[in-house]
């Protein structure tokens, strides 16, 4: 007799979520960081959708140029009031994936790497609800936030929010190619070194 408790605890994944989940079978790669950034149609977690993925990888410190992904997602819900922030259009020169392959992709580049961004809990959180909609678990990476980094780093409240273009002005960082993905991913690797170091991380 077959219980159908045990039947849905050996529920059959797909084979790019049982390769991603390989990776954790080990202890996690603490030497390998991976800084990323959404573009979003908006900011509702149930109704909007991921327009763009960037991921660059680093080490304890150096920003690894060549270890970097940068995917575009065709458009099933556009909104155009977006537009303005992070300048992707619904029929762009970009070339463009359906959601489920930029997911897959964004897996297999990341692995079991700790991953990192600013107000990172709303991008894992679109991330989670893509692999979802894929019938799969959640991120199980490790995740930092530099916004967190530099409220540590001077002693400031936990809702003490420090916007990315502050950051830069701190640091004296280039705001080259701001609200874009690729180019506010790579923002955030060189100021997530800098606090690494700062807090000897």
């Amino acid at each position: 007799m077959e219980i159908p408790f045990f039947k849905n605890m050996l529920k059959d994944y797909p084979k790019f979520w049982e390769e991603y989940l390989s990776h954790f079978e080990n202890k996690q790669d603490l030497n390998r960081y991976v800084i990323f950034d959404l573009e979003i149609t908006g900011l509702d977690v149930e109704n909007d959708r991921i327009l763009s993925i960037s991921a660059i990888g680093a080490n304890e410190n150096t920003v690894l140029i060549s270890d970097f992904i940068e995917l575009f997602i065709e458009q099933s819900i556009f909104n155009p009031e977006s537009v303005p922030y992070h300048g992707i259009l619904k029929e762009g020169k970009e070339e463009k994936v359906v959601e489920a392959e930029a997911i897959i992709q964004f897996l297999n580049f990341i692995k079991n790497a700790t991953l990192v961004g600013h107000n990172i809990d709303s991008d894992i959180e679109m991330i989670n609800h893509a692999l979802g909609r894929l019938n799969v678990g959640k991120l199980k990476n490790q995740y930092m936030d530099i916004n967190i980094m530099y409220q540590k780093l001077k002693d400031l409240p936990e809702n003490h929010y420090t916007s990315l273009d502050e950051l830069c002005d701190i640091y004296k960082i280039r705001k080259t190619e701001r609200h874009t993905s690729s180019g506010d991913s790579y923002i955030m690797s060189l100021i997530f070194l800098k606090l690494k170091r700062k807090l000897g991380i």
